[in-house]
């Protein structure tokens, strides 16, 4: 039997503030496995599940930097990251993708300092936040480098650099010229 409830129902039972312990709850609780995070102003974004073609991508890259020697603990799908601001909120976001630059203790929201790359799959209905919101987030938080990777026919990788106190394009080209480089070359 499904149980329905209006937003207005749901929105009387939400936290005025949504903590990351709250947001690691809702997501335990999701029998649809949606993911639940929020800016470092704490705004909220529920997202569906990953499809197969972006479930496809990060595995690519995975084996990509698995290949090149990187450990399976610095390279983690689906992790998540405590994103600070500059004001002093956290947020709690869910990259597609993180590497870090050594293993991490076990948690479930983790901090950035050792991140060296987070990955995002542009999923319909994410652009947005990903090319515009994450970015900022992430370059607030002095992650060095950030990716988007596109759903068009060529799977578009933009690579950004962390420069002063954003981001400059280094270079985008599609996912198949990516994989036929090394790491090395595009993560220093």
């Amino acid at each position: 039997m499904m149980v329905t409830m209006s937003a207005e129902a749901v929105g009387q039972h939400m936290p005025a503030v949504v903590s990351l312990d709250d947001l690691a709850a809702m997501m335990a609780a999701d029998p649809h496995g949606h993911r639940y995070e929020t800016s470092p102003e704490g705004v909220l974004s529920v997202m569906p599940p990953p499809d197969y073609e972006h479930a496809v991508i990060a595995t690519r890259l995975m084996i990509w930097l698995a290949a090149a020697g990187w450990s399976a603990e610095q390279i983690t799908q689906a992790v998540g990251l405590r994103v600070p601001n500059p004001e002093g909120g956290v947020g709690g976001r869910i990259p597609d993708l993180v590497v870090w630059s050594k293993p991490q203790i076990p948690g479930i929201w983790l901090p950035v300092a050792d991140v060296l790359l987070v990955v995002e799959i542009i999923s319909p209905g994410s652009e947005a936040a990903d090319t515009v919101t994450k970015r900022h987030e992430y370059a607030g938080a002095g992650i060095p480098q950030y990716w988007t990777v596109g759903r068009d026919i060529s799977q578009t990788v933009t690579m950004y650099r962390l420069a002063g106190d954003g981001y400059k394009i280094r270079a985008t080209m599609p996912l198949s010229w990516v994989l036929n480089t090394a790491p090395a070359d595009h993560l220093d």
